[in-house]
């Protein structure tokens, strides 16, 4: 019989949030996958766990996940684990999952800790709708992809989530600041789960002034506010105004729109009435 791959949440800083589930799934699986087994020996010798290991992380991804599938077809069960929190999130685990239900192989999650919900949750920011970007890439490595995400962020509604080293952020909030402006509201959670949890809620700006002065220590969650609707609303709106009036309109007439209703929605994006677009228009047509 097919084993079945067991995806197991670890703590991301207190021992005492990992799961009974959990602990009980990595007493009684055949082996276990761990992105850093140095790393997962200190939490399997604390709760006086003897079951067998494997090294799967980023640099064997590809091949280890193979290997990994053979033994789950061969019957045996597999868990998977992080180095913290919850494996597939940000982290190579994706790639043993897709290649388990390729083959058909039964895939379970064991929930637990996730550095991304624990933040955003402490952040005082809105919580209903986020978006998770986890690391950008970095600025040396590929600044053009950098770019090109920083960008898309700028007109982002849903609060952010980002991941950053401490090496790095002052890097990060120099770009966030360039892109989303200085006044952006970001909670900057650190140390979570333990004794010195920190949640700094401030701005954007604020927050790059004092890491200028303080050197950033330990792993960062960046929850960022989205831009407001109105703002949003009142951007468009002075792009839409930038364009002359004649390509603002072929704009929805190329879309076979009717004129009549043509000229509703442009005066609709620049915030003025029907009457004005209409005078306008036909005096130059």
């Amino acid at each position: 019989m097919t084993g079945t791959l067991y995806i197991c949440a670890t703590p991301i800083g207190n021992l005492e949030d990992i799961t009974y589930r959990v602990l009980n799934c990595l007493k009684t699986v055949d082996l276990i996958a761990a992105e850093d087994t140095r790393n997962s020996m200190k939490l399997l010798t604390h709760f006086d766990i003897h079951t067998p290991m494997t090294a799967y992380h980023e640099f064997n991804k590809y091949d280890k996940a193979k290997a990994l599938v053979h033994d789950l077809l061969e019957g045996k069960n597999i868990a998977i684990i992080t180095d913290a929190g919850t494996p597939c999130i940000s982290d190579p685990g994706e790639e043993l999952v897709r290649q388990a239900a390729e083959a058909g192989i039964p895939i379970t999650s064991l929930p637990g800790a996730v550095a991304a919900v624990t933040a955003l949750t402490i952040s005082a920011l809105p919580t209903r709708r986020f978006a998770f970007e986890a690391f950008l890439p970095h600025e040396k490595a590929d600044k053009r992809e950098r770019n090109r995400i920083l960008e898309e962020l700028r007109s982002e509604t849903r609060t952010m989530i980002l991941y950053e080293s401490p090496h790095h952020l002052k890097a990060t909030l120099r770009d966030l600041c360039d892109t989303l402006g200085s006044n952006r509201p970001i909670s900057l959670c650190r140390e979570l789960t333990k004794k010195h949890e920190e949640a700094f809620r401030t701005t954007l700006g604020e927050a790059l002034a004092h890491y200028e002065q303080e050197d950033p220590r330990g792993e960062y969650v960046l929850v960022i506010a989205g831009k407001s609707p109105e703002a949003l609303a009142e951007e468009s709106q002075e792009s839409w105004n930038a364009m002359p009036l004649a390509d603002h309109m072929q704009h929805y007439l190329d879309q076979g729109m009717p004129e009549k209703d043509a000229m509703k929605q442009v005066a609709k994006d620049r915030g003025v009435s029907k009457r004005d677009i209409y005078n306008e228009w036909k005096v130059k047509n």
